[in-house]
């Protein structure tokens, strides 16, 4: 009943800014997919896309960060991905998601090779990282910055 409801608090938050979101059958890693929206209601090019994790017993590290396990082959897809892979750490509990944005993660690792490390991969998440509509926002303008860079690429290439 948890992943269903971290499913739901990310629709939630898409909804309300009044973007669609809709969730992923067969997932492979990604598990809600969010359609933008700009402000006179036209559909945007591009997606947000959400891997979710749900619990009911969070894991605050020292500093306030939360900590989640994701798998390898789950991790491989979203740094492959070119537009934002969003994982969300849904507490149950507190009905609250900490979002992190994967490829600028671990673009900060200059060292990090996903092929050399074990089948799973340990993230901390800011505790300050908590999904609400104003984030949402921010999502789809980056979203949007990403597009509007590789348009910008595509055209001095042709």
């Amino acid at each position: 009943m948890i992943a269903d409801l971290s499913a739901n608090y990310v629709e939630k938050q898409a909804l309300l800014c009044g973007f669609t979101a809709g969730r992923v059958r067969q997932d492979y890693g990604i598990d809600v997919v969010v359609q933008t929206f700009n402000r006179r209601g036209e559909v945007e090019a591009g997606r947000i896309f959400f891997q979710l994790k749900a619990t009911d017993r969070i894991k605050f590290l020292t500093g306030g960060a939360v900590s989640c396990r994701v798998e390898r082959v789950d991790l491989l897809h979203g740094l492959e991905e070119p537009l934002p892979v969003v994982l969300v750490l849904y507490d149950a509990k507190a009905d609250k998601g900490y979002w992190l944005y994967v490829q600028r993660y671990f673009a900060t690792f200059a060292d990090f090779d996903p092929a050399h490390c074990g089948e799973r991969v340990s993230v901390a998440t800011p505790g300050t990282n908590v999904l609400d509509r104003k984030v949402m926002r921010e999502l789809a303008r980056a979203k949007n910055a990403l597009l509007g860079q590789t348009q910008e690429v595509i055209h001095h290439v042709f």
